[in-house]
């Protein structure tokens, strides 16, 4: 409920495979220096940097692909030599691979920056704002953070953006003062333009630069009520002057966020994902059955009933007796009343056990998970600024059938491990798995393309300096 903005970042927004940003063509800024910037890249050149990332902690209830992102960045410049710690904001860290250091708390603690958008909360007696922010009451937060929706936050959104002239002032000096006379940082990275508030403060009295993620907020912003919608838009785009650098996770979502944050080419970087390849065992694509997969939370925006109304029509054909679906990511307690409503589907068509919902999405979970699918699916209804699931399917040698909207095209194209259809509707995707299900050949060749692409362009143990190289332009 109102905990919702914690989990903005969703991709989509921890890893267990370490997940990290890698160097992509058509719109990354390329890198030419002056003297001074060959200079200060020359200082780095064999030093550690100390690198916060600055991320929002998790409830864990559904996959979070921009969560992955975030604990796979600073895991990958730990093991390239950098001391890149996470600095957990609103929840503690709970996905896999995510981990509360010793030493660093929780800044903005879920439960006051929610309280103090009511001014009888805003005067709290300290003895109060310290239990709503002590571990027992954030894991209690974290256990109840179910709901996605951006819809009635549009006024916490617009403060935590207003920075220091928002209700959480006391907050963000709080963070600024620990980055100072604490972890001394060389660079400030913030997992998402929501963060933005941030900014200003942190690059004028810690004095480093500031960096900014982009994945997906525009799905947030535009979930808005409308009379807030173009406010939260212009907040954005004015505080993106406060940034030195911004890095999206895809040509396409560059194109978005530079139009609608009028954000100069100079600041504007494109970096895809990656995954460790090594966290995935590759198999051949699953044919005795096969089996659709669905990795994500499972809710109408991702698509899931486009695939619920697909697995239907291909099991009118004899030649599917044996095609199952199997879905893993999890969901919140807005998709229950939809998740009913798919499987009372299923159901009615006497094809309910042809389908599985596999609960665990750990790294075993998803392991086990691709070692038993077919082909993936995620149609989500207006694409995604990238989607890491792909990466993970790929890796373990399962090919794509996505909608040709948002990144899906890019990503299948420079992988070559699958398909694009159009338009987003069941029959279309009908049409689509039918071509690829009944053509082990091409199945194979994709299988093969795809996990090759994750170890040679999407390998985040050959590409972490890619982001130091940016780093060390602005230091």
């Amino acid at each position: 409920m109102v905990f919702s903005l914690l989990i903005s970042h969703h991709s989509p927004l921890t890893t267990h495979h370490s997940p990290l940003i890698t160097h992509n063509s058509q719109l990354t800024t390329h890198l030419s220096f002056s003297a001074n910037a060959k200079q200060r890249l020359n200082k780095y050149e064999h030093e550690s940097m100390k690198i916060v990332h600055i991320v929002p902690g998790f409830g864990g209830t559904f996959y979070c692909g921009n969560c992955l992102r975030d604990s796979g960045v600073v895991a990958s410049l730990k093991k390239a030599g950098h001391d890149a710690v996470t600095l957990p904001m609103y929840l503690p860290l709970t996905m896999n691979g995510q981990v509360n250091e010793d030493g660093i708390p929780v800044f903005y603690g879920a439960v006051n920056i929610f309280l103090k958008q009511y001014p009888v909360f805003r005067h709290m007696p300290k003895w109060f704002e310290s239990l709503m922010n002590s571990a027992p009451v954030l894991k209690f937060a974290a256990k109840k953070s179910g709901s996605t929706r951006a819809s009635g936050l549009e006024d916490l959104t617009e403060s935590m953006l207003l920075g220091a002239e928002g209700h959480q002032g006391e907050e963000l000096q709080q963070l600024v003062d620990f980055l100072k006379y604490h972890e001394k940082p060389d660079i400030v990275h913030i997992s998402n333009a929501l963060l933005l508030g941030l900014a200003k403060k942190v690059r004028d009295e810690v004095k480093v630069p500031v960096v900014c993620s982009l994945q997906d907020e525009d799905v947030w912003v535009d979930a808005m009520h409308v009379d807030h919608r173009e406010k939260i838009w212009q907040l954005l785009a004015e505080k993106a002057k406060d940034v030195d650098a911004f890095i999206a996770v895809s040509d396409f979502f560059a194109g978005v966020m530079q139009k609608r944050m009028s954000i100069p080419s100079d600041k504007l970087h494109v970096l895809h994902i990656g995954v460790n390849p090594s966290g995935y065992l590759y198999t051949q694509p699953s044919t005795q059955p096969q089996v659709i997969g669905f990795v994500s939370r499972m809710c109408e925006e991702n698509g899931f009933e486009i695939l619920i109304d697909a697995f239907i029509q291909l099991k009118e054909n004899p030649a599917f007796d044996n095609l199952k679906l199997k879905a893993t990511g999890g969901m919140t307690g807005d998709d229950t009343k939809f998740i009913d409503r798919q499987l009372a589907k299923l159901k009615k068509k006497d094809i309910i056990r042809d389908f599985e919902i596999q609960p665990d999405f750990t790294l075993s979970g998803l392991q086990h998970f691709f070692s038993s699918v077919t082909v993936l699916s995620v149609p989500v209804l207006k694409g995604e600024a990238f989607g890491l699931y792909q990466l993970e399917a790929l890796a373990s040698g399962v090919p794509l059938v996505q909608p040709e909207l948002g990144a899906f095209p890019e990503i299948i194209r420079a992988s070559g491990g699958g398909v694009t259809y159009t338009p987003n509707t069941a029959s279309a995707l009908t049409e689509k798995l039918t071509e690829v299900l009944l053509n082990p050949a091409r199945l194979l060749a994709m299988s093969r393309s795809g996990r090759k692409s994750v170890e040679e362009q999407f390998n985040c143990n050959t590409l972490s300096g890619k982001m130091i190289e940016i780093y060390k332009t602005l230091v």
